[in-house]
């Protein structure tokens, strides 16, 4: 299981560089559920760089909050690189911020298929205007697979602003 102490430790570190570099951050969360807003704002002084999230755990919230375009969910479903996309995409359009976050997946313990498995996650990234769209398999139970979401959006950040230098 992925420790939260070590997620205080990476949160803390990637609050450092967005204010060094006046950079402002914005999630649109499902499957996580605000645990990523959650772990960056447990940092003093987080309003520094912590803009807003939106906690669109129904398909309903991702299409009035977001704007995600019906026609996505119904198509490729909740949990699927296009509704990522667009969760980040429309994410970008509302917030104006410098990097923005989407996460949708398949925690558990139920709601998995044979072709969208539990810890199934899907996340979308908007740095500096450049757009990454990740598919992950998480295992472990609900609150397993909600961390190690966590973990990996926190460690590819860290990665990505650590390259941009």
């Amino acid at each position: 299981m992925v420790d939260y102490e070590n997620l205080l430790l990476k949160s803390e570190k990637l609050g450092k560089i967005l204010r060094e570099r006046n950079k402002k951050i914005a999630f649109a969360e499902s499957c996580t559920g605000g645990l990523l807003s959650s772990i960056i704002t447990e940092i003093p002084g987080s309003s520094d760089y912590f803009e807003r999230a939106y906690i669109t755990y129904s398909n309903q919230a991702k299409i009035e909050m977001l704007g995600v375009n019906k026609d996505v969910i119904e198509k490729f479903g909740a949990v699927s690189y296009e509704c990522a996309k667009e969760m980040v995409e429309k994410l970008k359009k509302l917030s104006l911020c410098d990097i923005c976050v989407s996460i949708t997946g398949i925690a558990g313990p139920t709601g998995g298929t044979m072709e969208k498995p539990v810890g199934l996650v899907y996340t979308g990234f908007f740095i500096d205007n450049e757009l990454f769209i990740e598919k992950n398999f998480f295992n472990g139970l609900r609150q397993e697979v909600r961390y190690s979401t966590i973990d990996f959006v926190l460690n590819f950040l860290l990665k990505k602003l650590s390259s941009i230098g």
